[in-house]
């Protein structure tokens, strides 16, 4: 399985500045082949291209550097690809810069509501129930949620139905045996296996 690897990358602020001091840089030379063609007196003579040439270089370089300004919100991250390589995930939130060749896929952390669909199944004593289930989750390893499942949305929907069902299968809908904790009467307990159905195996660790 993938595993998430947190990195920390450039503070955007700091790099903007110095993109910004790079394009004035490639301005600069640009302006002087501008100076230095007005300059020449003899029309034998040639304007030093050396500004010319390096001034676009280094004007398209800084315009490439922009390309890797990025910001998040609190509760998002950033996974970075380069070239089919997984490079890390960015968790802090604000105004980052990154190498604008990185493939950045943004996953939100925020926790969500899936509203489960009615299923009709049979509790343990093979009474047939309709039971529906509201599960509440987050991404955990945005690692696992981007490279080890196709979809992560559907994947919870998937995995969510496949514990409901099991949970049914576990309990009495009622009148269990002594002390046997039921569907009905058993809120915190039901609730609890439904959250370890959930969370096991490489549901966890996807999601």
């Amino acid at each position: 399985m993938s595993q998430e690897k947190q990195v920390s990358v450039p503070n955007g602020w700091v790099m903007l500045v110095l993109n910004i001091a790079v394009l004035l840089a490639g301005i600069g030379l640009f302006v002087g082949f501008i100076v230095s063609a007005n300059a020449v007196q003899n029309k034998q003579e040639l304007p030093n291209f050396y500004y010319l040439g390096f001034g676009i270089f280094v004007i398209a370089v800084a315009i490439f550097l922009f390309a890797g300004h990025f910001t998040l919100q609190p509760n998002e991250a950033r996974v970075s690809i380069l070239f089919g390589a997984y490079r890390g995930t960015v968790r802090k939130s604000g105004f980052h810069w990154t190498n604008p060749l990185n493939t950045k896929q943004r996953i939100s952390l925020r926790a969500r509501n899936f509203n489960g669909e009615i299923l009709k199944v049979n509790d343990k004593r093979g009474n047939p129930i309709e039971i529906a289930a509201v599960v509440v989750w987050r991404v955990q390893d945005t690692a696992q949620a981007s490279f080890d499942v196709q979809d992560y949305v559907a994947y919870v929907k998937i995995q969510s139905e496949s514990a409901v069902r099991h949970l049914a299968n576990r309990f009495c809908y009622d009148h269990g045996d002594e002390n046997e904790p039921t569907l009905r009467s058993s809120v915190d307990e039901v609730s609890g296996t439904l959250q370890r159905s959930c969370g096991s195996g490489s549901g966890r660790r996807a999601c």
